[in-house]
């Protein structure tokens, strides 16, 4: 299989926020915008892989500015790197007030996603070539950020983490 480079995988995806689409205070739903967010990530991870993919987990959503009734939500998605059967997905979400004519950045997430055989069993995916400072730098990341998840499901045990150990005594030294 033939690596490919997150460009690939790049997703754009834009979203009017409604009236059904927001809270009592006029801010978008954050379950919609996690909604918005996987269509967004799945996309991304079948440009990668070529075939169907489930989302695995979601880590480290955070809500930095709320989207406002009849502002715009701007979804970034791509692939920041792929492991054997599974990948990691970035997003990045800004808001856009048409009216005032204005962004602002509002939130940032990893997904990952699992690529699925015709039995629904996980499959090889291509690896990942990343090109740009900014695409090397999630992609180093992505191996700890993995390991991190793999501890909090229960599927590794911390000492095994030798990526997070290094990181951890890096920065004591």
């Amino acid at each position: 299989m033939e690596a490919k480079t997150p460009a690939e995988s790049f997703t754009i995806m834009n979203e009017l926020v409604l009236p059904n689409d927001t809270n009592t205070f006029g801010n978008l739903m954050g379950g919609r915008l996690m909604y918005w967010m996987d269509i967004a990530a799945g996309i991304a991870a079948g440009r990668h892989c070529n075939t169907p993919s489930m989302t695995v987990s979601v880590d480290n959503l955070s809500f930095k500015n709320p989207i406002k009734l009849g502002n715009v939500v701007h979804i970034e998605a791509k692939v920041c790197r792929a492991f054997n059967t599974s990948m990691e997905i970035h997003l990045k979400v800004w808001g856009e007030d048409l009216l005032h004519q204005y962004k602002y950045e509002s939130n940032e997430a990893f997904f990952t996603f699992v690529a699925l055989d015709p039995n629904g069993k996980p499959r090889q995916i291509p690896s990942l070539r990343p090109e740009s400072e900014e695409e090397k730098k999630l992609y180093e990341g992505a191996l700890r950020r993995r390991q991190i998840r793999l501890i909090l499901a229960d599927k590794m045990k911390p000492e095994d983490a030798n990526e997070l150990k290094a990181l951890f005594a890096e920065k004591i030294s």
